[in-house]
């Protein structure tokens, strides 16, 4: 019987995927605390992952005359800004603090996963094996 490794594994890759997208637009938006006129983003998670495991697929141009996906949006998810608790003077609503809780936060649920899948992996690979 054939093992189809898309559905072994299930939504665990595209979740790491997308985990190591939000640890990228964080760390960016923590890079950029003292920058005048930077705007923090993010993007859901939840909804990103919704639409990864409904089969919603990103935008394609197959021909030059079809408008192009745009290119504020990870995977499926579009990037979204955040609305500062407190507004600076310089325009910039990065929020340090609550970066770094999120940041922190989403570092701990991207190793859960990398676990899960692991786990899942060497599930595999003892069927595989035939342990």
């Amino acid at each position: 019987m054939p093992i189809n490794i898309d559905s072994a594994l299930g939504p665990l890759p595209q979740a790491l995927k997308l985990r190591a997208q939000r640890t990228e637009i964080l760390a960016s938006n923590l890079a950029n605390a003292d920058t005048p006129n930077y705007k923090a983003r993010d993007f859901d998670f939840r909804a990103a992952m919704s639409r990864v495991q409904g089969g919603e697929l990103p935008l394609k141009a197959t021909r030059p005359g079809h408008i192009r996906q745009s290119s504020a949006s990870v995977g499926s998810a579009p990037l979204q800004y955040r609305v500062p608790s407190q507004p600076s003077l310089d325009g910039n609503t990065v929020d340090a603090q609550a970066e770094q809780a999120a940041f922190a936060e989403n570092a701990v649920r991207y190793q859960a996963t990398l676990t899960f899948l692991s786990g899942r992996i060497r599930g595999l690979m003892s069927a595989i094996k035939g342990e």
